[in-house]
């Protein structure tokens, strides 16, 4: 007997909500169980929507022109789908980037050919041949401890790139360099100071952390360049962090909610950030490519992407000489603008000095190699760099 009109429309609307359903929760356990973004869930959304089909089919639920009628109209829904989702990627991917994957280290490699490393006026008056302390660190401060190794190591090839128990000099990150420090994998680190997890997991293995102050970085916060935003008040960068204030609007900008990024964890910057909040809890960040829906779900941070309405923070160098672009903007801090001359003098409130950082190594050269960081040659190379000296 053939079936109204009416019933198999209604019975077309309870298919279709039927998939809506199945294909939010696919998204929802795919999402949570992978932190994946779009084609694991879509995968299980038309995994769910061709189940659907062969059920109806088997039990002739609906007339097959029904049926197919719906299965084109899903498969077009997913196609349109992954086509707006491949669209916006390309779109979000077309903004100006501030994260540790966008510099190529090899440009600072010591002994390289035109390598960008500072060098001396004049030959160290310290030299090691021999036992060579190995060295890992922060992206940022590759470049300055490059230009350590230019100067007092033997020449050899050095890949920041290669980690493995052969190589002396490279450069994993922050957050990878702590960990190889604590488990004795390198002497010396060049980073920031240590998080309150890295400091337990030192205390936790049985190591003591040892920082030897060799330099000042200004810690900076940036916008878009057509933001009318300059300058923000170390108050503000709290409020907006903690997800008080939300709107730039509140700060003498256009009417467009702030997209505060954050930094992983472990991170040298995320790790100031953290200081500078204090007691103050940190909002969550934006998510890249994650649904809003999601977001209280998975935790994921994103690096600095410049959209109009987007906030970031790295230190001074990092952001303006090695991660350099004319489409972000450096933000006064309390009227102060972030530049050498603010560092040295104090004015500039969000100041850190950074550290090479050692865990008890046995190798003779260590303490002799930091005195001479220390000393005026050493000094000397941090200035060339580009950070500011102790002095």
């Amino acid at each position: 007997m053939k079936r109204p009109v009416a019933l198999n429309l209604l019975y077309s609307v309870l298919v279709l909500i039927a998939l809506a359903f199945a294909g939010f929760i696919g998204y929802f356990f795919a999402a949570l169980a992978l932190g994946l973004a779009f084609y694991a869930p879509l995968v299980v959304v038309v995994a769910c929507g061709l189940a659907l089909y062969f059920v109806m089919a088997i039990f002739d639920l609906l007339s097959s022109r029904v049926r197919n009628l719906s299965l084109a109209v899903f498969a077009g829904l997913c196609l349109l789908a992954t086509a707006g989702y491949e669209l916006n990627k390309a779109y979000v991917n077309s903004f100006a980037v501030v994260d540790d994957h966008e510099v190529n280290l090899s440009q600072y490699k010591p002994f390289g050919v035109n390598s960008k490393a500072a060098v001396l006026g004049k030959s160290a008056t310290y030299h090691i041949s021999d036992q060579l302390p190995h060295l890992d660190g922060a992206t940022a401060l590759y470049p300055l401890y490059s230009a350590f190794v230019q100067a007092v190591y033997p020449e050899d090839n050095y890949d920041p790139y290669e980690i493995n128990d052969d190589d002396i000099i490279l450069c994993s990150s922050t957050a990878f360099a702590y960990k190889r420090l604590i488990a004795g994998d390198t002497d010396i680190i060049f980073a920031a100071a240590p998080s309150l997890a890295q400091q337990k997991e030192a205390k936790r293995a049985g190591k003591e952390l040892m920082l030897t102050p060799i330099g000042r970085e200004a810690f900076v916060f940036f916008v878009n360049k057509r933001n009318p935003v300059s300058s923000l008040s170390t108050e503000q960068i709290k409020d907006i962090y903690a997800g008080k204030l939300k709107n730039w609007k509140e700060v003498g900008g256009k009417n467009d909610r702030i997209r505060a990024f954050q930094r992983d964890q472990g991170s040298g910057s995320q790790t100031m950030l953290e200081k500078i909040m204090e007691d103050r809890k940190l909002m969550t960040p934006p998510q890249e490519d994650v649904m809003d829906l999601m977001s209280g779900i998975i935790s994921q941070t994103s690096d600095y992407r410049n959209f109009k309405n987007a906030l970031g923070f790295s230190f001074l160098f990092y952001a303006s000489e090695m991660n350099k672009n004319d489409r972000i903007k450096l933000l006064a801090i309390d009227g102060v603008k972030p530049d050498k001359e603010g560092i040295r003098s104090g004015k500039y409130p969000m100041t850190a000095e950074f550290y090479a950082v050692t865990a008890g190594s046995v190798n003779p050269n260590v303490k002799p190699f930091l005195d001479w960081i220390q000393s005026a040659e050493g000094q000397e190379l941090v200035e060339k760099t580009g950070y500011t000296s102790l002095k």
